[in-house]
């Protein structure tokens, strides 16, 4: 297929989707089938928008076959396209017509849909003359919104401007039953960081390069192997070398030696296979099935799209927008804007998932002494045998202790910002692992990392629940660093409930004479544990709490809090 044939994916709002588009519903699809859940649901992700956003807000894709000029029909996204029609038709926006949207054969829904628009009440009694499905739809809206403040109309239709949709265009002459059969099997829907392989592949001039890009991005996209078994071993030896343990290239140009000898067929695929991957022979086939172990990533590839973006165009910040993966168009964009920042951007992106891989945790599941929540930190390199050639892990930094101290630093960076949108120690350290890979150097700056955070968050002048967990993290891990025998049975893992060592309301009154409530939530009197832990200390009194050593065992600060209680034992009140 010739690349400048496709149309490429184009961002919509919700008054251009319709008012530059009319839609059909193939009879092939099934009827309109969102319930209460699913509407609701898309109501309130709308209300969510936060209106300091001042720019887009992507609610997903629609998968379209144009028909004719402005008459599409649509392949995937009908759920959705057919629930905001029904919202705006309640809203009474100008900008859907009858016409706007119907469905192909069925007179039934398309009556209901102009009653509907047209605010003629529909008769529940002769219910047999229109569509049930739509007709309830209908109704969870308009009870969604009655029950709503008198003004919050407007205040949602300023949310709606924000909302934009994908339109993609499935190539020309596809077989549509065969496409929408694999997607509706499937269940899949096309996801946005794949429209943004689309949008970087389809800057770049060179169809060669399209194709390198494509497949990077795919090996890139399986975040659960380690980055050089997502290719041939041809091609893995002239990007990783010999060893498979370091990386070559110091620029796209550098990938073209690896990318020329076959390995890899220069044979143009359609966009449908571009975005969606479906068709074509997946790249775990193509390779040598050197290894079965299993590892599992601590970020999603979307994620790790948006750190790779960081990195590149970032300075360091705590704004969650720039690891939303909703708004990952938005952010992203500056990187298709020609073939060289597109060729830049997957030059980065590989490079840092290497870099990912070799010095950031994860889990792997092939270590049967490792809980679900412990990770490790090692590297691939070529093990050679009589026989053949196969991967082997090993520690990344073998000098003294420093692998195991950085990999519970890092584990402790990982239980306290457990959300992908709070992550940006990753791409932090990503920034400085391009210039430094020196073992101290980089636990001195993930640690200096964590004293920053620390010191913004202010905890000094916080008690109680408003101490943010880094404080907590990083004492734990300070702790274990320094005095690693007497905390050799600690186990990290998440713990997001701060607990009173001295309760909060202790089941024996009398003793509250001897704490007052500025002490009780002191930093001092505070640990982190899990919450069914907490739930099990309840009120208890810190000697009748010591006794449960798996809980105690969760943090360091909890067991220095334990053996200062023993110790004081004889001297009264321990506050």
């Amino acid at each position: 297929m010739n690349y400048s044939e496709i149309v490429q994916p184009v961002n919509l709002c919700v008054e251009k989707l319709f008012t530059n588009g009319e839609y059909v519903i193939p009879i092939y699809q099934r009827n309109y089938s969102w319930t209460e859940k699913e509407i609701e649901q898309l109501l309130e992700d709308i209300n969510d928008i936060k209106d300091s956003l001042n720019g887009k807000y992507y609610l997903g894709t629609l998968i379209v076959n144009q028909q004719k000029p402005n008459v599409f029909e649509v392949v995937d996204g009908q759920q959705r396209l057919t629930t905001l029609f029904l919202i705006i038709s309640f809203l009474k926006k100008e900008y859907v017509l009858k016409g706007s949207l119907r469905f192909e054969a069925r007179d039934k829904s398309n009556r209901t849909l102009d009653a509907i628009l047209q605010g003629d009440p529909i008769d529940v009694s002769k219910g047999f003359l229109f569509s049930k499905e739509i007709m309830n739809g209908y109704f969870v809206i308009k009870n969604y919104f009655l029950c709503k403040a008198p003004d919050f109309e407007t205040i949602f239709l300023n949310k709606l401007n924000l909302v934009e949709i994908i339109r993609v265009h499935v190539p020309q002459n596809i077989d549509l039953n065969h496409y929408f059969e694999v997607m509706n099997t499937r269940g899949e829907q096309l996801e946005l960081h794949e429209i943004a392989k689309a949008k970087i592949v389809g800057a770049m001039e060179c169809v060669n390069d399209k194709d390198i890009a494509a497949k990077i991005w795919d090996a890139c996209a399986q975040m659960d192997k380690y980055i050089q078994m997502c290719f041939p071993v041809s091609v893995r030896e002239e990007i990783f070398s010999d060893t498979w343990d370091n990386f070559i290239p110091d620029s796209f140009s550098g990938f073209y030696k690896a990318f020329s000898n076959g390995e890899f067929s220069n044979d143009m695929r359609s966009l449908n296979e571009i975005l969606y991957n479906h068709e074509q022979k997946s790249v775990k086939q193509q390779i040598n099935n050197e290894s079965q172990l299993h590892f599992e990533s601590i970020i999603s590839f979307s994620n790790f799209v948006l750190q790779v973006n960081e990195v590149l165009h970032c300075t360091p910040n705590d704004n969650e927008t720039s690891l939303d993966d909703k708004r990952i168009l938005e952010l992203l964009k500056a990187n298709w804007s020609d073939a060289e920042s597109a060729k830049k951007f997957i030059y980065a992106l590989l490079k840092n998932r290497y870099l990912f891989d070799k010095y950031i945790i994860k889990v792997d599941h092939n270590d049967k002494k490792l809980r679900n929540e412990q990770w490790k930190l090692q590297h691939l390199v070529k093990y050679c045998s009589t026989k053949s050639s196969q991967p082997e892990y090993k520690v990344t930094f073998p000098v003294d202790d420093e692998n195991e101290m950085l990999c519970y630093l890092q584990s402790c960076l990982r239980i306290t910002y457990t959300s992908p949108k709070t992550m940006h120690w990753i791409s932090y350290f990503l920034r400085f692992l391009n210039k430094e890979k020196s073992a101290y150097s980089v636990r001195n700056y993930l640690e200096k990392y964590c004293c920053d955070k620390i010191v913004k968050s202010n905890y000094t002048m916080c008690c109680g629940f408003l101490i943010e967990h880094i404080v907590f993290t990083y004492l734990d891990y300070i702790l274990w660093r320094d005095n690693k025998s007497e905390f050799k049975n600690i186990k990290v893992q998440f713990r997001t409930s701060i607990e009173h060592f001295f309760p909060q309301h202790p089941d024996t009154k009398s003793i509250d004479i001897f704490v007052s409530d500025g002490v009780r939530d002191s930093f001092g009197n505070l640990a982190l544990i899990t919450v069914s832990s907490n739930s099990k200390f309840s009120n208890l009194l810190p000697d009748a709490k010591s006794s449960y050593e798996n809980i105690i065992e969760q943090s360091p600060k909890l067991m220095r809090m334990r053996k200062m209680l023993k110790k004081m034992e004889t001297n009264g009140p321990i506050i």
